[in-house]
């Protein structure tokens, strides 16, 4: 078991940190969504975005 763990430590230590990262960007976004904030829409000029119809709902 501790050799299959040592010829593979890179691979491990890769996928905690992806896992990390897609974490962090999960509860990044239903933070915002808490807020009240649109996940989607962050260009701040939102009549001229195309996304406009999906993230400001009338």
């Amino acid at each position: 078991m501790l050799q299959w763990i040592a010829s593979n430590i890179w691979t491990i230590i890769i996928c905690a940190v992806l896992i990390g990262i897609v974490t962090a960007i999960i509860i990044s976004m239903v933070r915002k969504r808490k807020q009240g904030k649109s996940v989607v829409c962050n260009c701040g000029n939102c009549k001229n975005c195309a996304m406009h119809g999906a993230c400001h709902k009338q």
